[in-house]
């Protein structure tokens, strides 16, 4: 059977998903922008737009390297990408859109923004590969954004040109947020009933917008994992603070001008940048303060009052890479909400090895993916996915995750809601087992 829908952009043609009754709009092109350049939005395609799958995620670290052969990298790589192939360019700002099959009218629609440290990830890797939601009756998207060196570079030549630099990873986000917007309605959905969603500098991101007037109506509730909140060690920083940093870079790549650093083989510029990058706060690549998108440090701001007035859902696990920081994060977060605010933390002990609720292990809940995974889940297991995704999935739809059949989750911070090893429940994690698994904490994180 053939799908195709009629977009504002033009006709686009579809795949059948692995979920009878779901279709799958893979590897759609949101914006286009050269190297160092802010993002325009696509408003049009010539003829029939071929959706059938994943396009190029952004070029990082691992497009360079056998994940294999490198043993920090391989916990990540054995659970979320061995057995697949990705391809990697500059040329990589797609997105993807799984809606029901019976396209209805006025759906709610949530767009997911990936981790990994602004230097890694991408839109479909198995945990994201094909979510549950569309059978709950909610539309998904993942998407792909610039990262490292080629989404967060920042030099002086750079803001001259256009007023502003770096951040174009953000700006990527908030350009396919808007696409959704003017596009989501022909695939069933509700441009007025927008969720964003991240995980770590996902959710670090979603902060951003959630904090940025450049943002304001685009969605209307967002979901935070392990990156949700701020703290002063984590905050954007003025983007000249880095300028030197990145002249360094550019002088290293050979490159005399911004002319000559924008042709630089983007394999130098990955291999200069990582061989130098210990020299930068995150690397030289995280959000800064540019004057628009992000206009100030996020617990500045957070404590005047800037975040938008919606909905919220954060939350953290209990092996994550800084447990007490980043759930505090959370929990102060939704206690200067004068909106609904629900907090959870996720302590379920994944089965088949001994690292616990480790950063990210949430995700396979969330996305009901688990059957895309090595791991030798349980019924247990499917049952707290059942619960966490249609407690997900009832957020989106009304701002409230409130389901029938389930414990009532209470909004505020005083008490996060437990999803773990035993039955769901309200439950102040202990705070002595945080800290001290935060400096015995042997558990991955990217």
């Amino acid at each position: 059977m053939e799908y195709i829908t009629n977009t504002p952009c033009g006709k686009i043609r579809g795949v059948a998903s692995k979920h009878n009754g779901v279709v799958a709009y893979k590897g759609i092109r949101y914006a286009t922008a050269g190297r160092f350049e802010y993002p325009s939005e696509v408003t049009a395609w010539e003829g029939v737009y071929d959706a059938t799958k994943y396009g190029a995620c952004a070029y990082q670290p691992r497009a360079f390297y056998n994940e294999e052969d490198m043993p920090k990298k391989i916990f990540y790589y054995n659970e979320f990408r061995k057995g697949e192939s990705y391809e990697y360019s500059e040329d990589c700002l797609f997105l993807n859109i799984f809606a029901p099959e019976v396209n209805g009218e006025g759906l709610p629609v949530l767009i997911y923004i990936h981790g990994g440290g602004f230097t890694g990830g991408c839109g479909h890797e198995k945990h994201f590969d094909e979510p549950v939601w569309p059978k709950k009756g909610v539309i998904g998207v993942t998407l792909n954004y610039r990262l490292g060196p080629l989404g967060f570079a920042v030099l002086d030549e750079l803001k001259s040109e256009a007023g502003k630099c770096g951040n174009y990873g953000l700006y990527d986000q908030l350009t396919a947020i808007k696409w959704v917007k003017h596009n989501i309605s022909a695939f069933g959905g509700d441009p007025n009933n927008i969720t964003i969603m991240g995980q770590s500098a996902g959710a670090m991101s979603v902060q951003q917008h959630c904090l940025s007037p450049l943002s304001e109506g685009l969605f209307h509730k967002a979901v935070m994992s392990s990156g949700g909140g701020v703290i002063k060690a984590l905050t954007a920083s003025e983007s000249e603070k880095s300028f030197e940093f990145w002249h360094s870079i550019m002088e290293k790549c050979g490159a005399n001008n911004l002319e000559e650093f924008r042709r630089v083989p983007v394999e130098k510029l990955f291999s200069v940048w990582q061989e130098n990058k210990k020299m930068a706060m995150g690397g030289g690549c995280a959000p800064c303060i540019d004057g628009e998108l992000v206009v100030g440090k996020g617990y500045e701001l957070l404590a005047e009052g800037k975040q938008h007035k919606i909905p919220y859902m954060l939350g953290t696990t209990s092996e994550d890479m800084m447990p007490p920081l980043l759930f505090s994060m959370s929990r102060e977060w939704c206690e200067k909400q004068d909106t609904p605010s629900y907090l959870w933390y996720f302590e379920r002990s994944l089965p088949g090895d001994k690292h616990g609720a480790w950063h990210s292990a949430d995700l396979w809940y969330w996305f009901g993916t688990l059957e895309n995974s090595w791991r030798p889940f349980t019924e247990k297991d499917h049952a707290l996915s059942e619960e966490m995704s249609e407690r997900l999935c009832a957020f989106v739809r009304n701002g409230n995750p409130n389901y029938e059949g389930y414990t009532e989750w209470l909004s505020g911070g005083k008490s996060p809601l437990i999803f773990g090893n035993k039955e769901t429940k309200h439950k102040k994690p202990c705070a002595a087992k945080m800290w001290w698994t935060m400096f015995t904490n042997k558990a991955p994180g990217e």
